[in-house]
């Protein structure tokens, strides 16, 4: 079955007794057991719901997993994972991953005694690997986020899973910018897969949500055990308005990475924009590795204007594109890093991954590109003496 029809379908029709087509809304905290020792499969909605369930064998289905965990944020999915490890457990972390990311390990998981070591490349993560195993104190994890947010880096999965494995590591990829439409990091060799699901695969800027996938039975039950305890899960509500988002995720990604590969492109030849960051760039540096293990692209760029002061001009300028944080729903967005996304990264840290006081992050909608372009073109100061663009 092709990948935009699982969107649509799961693995088939809807279980549901009635034939409904658009799955029920289970909408209730508890339900009634038939008897002493007997039970629906439904117990408490903390630990399981029909709403929720469907979207988790959806999303099993779309990653090519046995298994999906679905939780209230991904930030609650990440959190939770970080629980599958012991105080002194040594974690390989991409240096440039999502600024909230980097804030609950430095902030939450350091202080529970969690050792990150941080790598920006291929060759970084490989080298920060140490062999021996969890058991012998060595790695135990590495999680990387490709292409990370929001610089565009590309990392090579099967390298990564290559180099963890021989540690008896995880490999945990952060799927959130492609989605699985455009990239399985499962099928290259990561033993687990997170999503901020409040993103492309709900789509529409309305929820919170997050889904941590997996292919291993053992995996996957220590995670959903580790969800029923701790608490987190997706409501029932939620977890529908990303079953509604699904449907119709492969046309909404095939039309806003379309646009964005015309928006980078104009981004590049106006005079007012410096470096731009896009994988889908022929001479971009992950163009090769990113080709190879991705089937798109995806809709997020960032650019470089001159300085702080063009970047506000830019920011209180735009009237059709939205100065918000979040990405990949409907409208575009614009979001400036250095003081929403990655506020909490050190400045030395941050400025060494270029996330300066001119990066912008544009998250690109639905709208149609000229009218995003007639937008920038209008916000974007060029330099003087130069035409409006070239």
């Amino acid at each position: 079955m092709h990948l935009s029809t699982r969107c649509i379908h799961g693995l088939g029709p809807s279980p549901d007794p009635t034939g409904a087509i658009s799955t029920p809304i289970y909408q209730t905290a508890t339900f009634a057991h038939p008897g002493v020792g007997q039970s629906t499969g439904f117990d408490y909605t903390r630990t399981a719901n029909p709403t929720r369930s469907a979207l988790e064998r959806t999303m099993a289905a779309l990653e090519s997993g046995t298994h999906a965990v679905a939780f209230a944020s991904g930030m609650a999915a990440i959190a939770t994972l970080t629980e599958l490890f012991r105080p002194g457990d040594h974690i390989v972390v991409g240096a440039d991953v999502y600024g909230g990311t980097h804030r609950f390990f430095s902030q939450v998981s350091a202080k529970n005694g969690l050792d990150f070591t941080r790598a920006t490349t291929d060759g970084e993560i490989d080298a920060a690997v140490k062999l021996g195993g969890p058991a012998g104190r060595g790695t135990a994890a590495v999680f990387i986020e490709t292409p990370s947010n929001p610089t565009m880096r590309v990392l090579d999965i099967a390298a990564a899973a290559q180099s963890a494995h021989a540690a008896g590591a995880l490999l945990i990829v952060d799927n959130t910018f492609l989605t699985p439409y455009f990239q399985r990091p499962l099928e290259l060799g990561a033993d687990i897969v997170v999503h901020s699901a409040t993103k492309y695969l709900a789509g529409h800027n309305d929820t919170l949500a997050g889904v941590v996938v997996v292919a291993d039975s053992g995996l996957a039950e220590r995670i959903a055990t580790l969800r029923c305890t701790i608490g987190g899960p997706l409501a029932p509500f939620d977890s529908w308005l990303c079953l509604r988002g699904l449907k119709t995720l492969a046309v909404r990604l095939e039309r806003q990475a379309a646009s964005a590969d015309i928006l980078a492109h104009w981004l590049r030849a106006h005079p007012g924009v410096g470096d731009v960051y896009y994988p889908g760039f022929e001479d971009h540096p992950g163009f090769a590795v990113s080709t190879r293990q991705a089937s798109g692209h995806g809709a997020m760029i960032a650019f470089r204007v001159e300085d702080g002061a063009a970047a506000h001009r830019v920011l209180a300028a735009i009237e059709l594109i939205q100065f918000a944080e979040s990405l990949g729903g409907t409208e575009s967005l614009l979001t400036y890093p250095i003081t929403q996304t990655h506020a909490d990264v050190p400045e030395p840290q941050r400025l060494a991954l270029g996330i300066d006081e001119g990066l912008l992050r544009l998250s690109v909608g639905l709208e149609d590109p000229n009218d995003l372009i007639a937008d920038l073109a209008a916000a974007i100061p060029s330099p003087a003496g130069a035409g409006a663009e070239r």
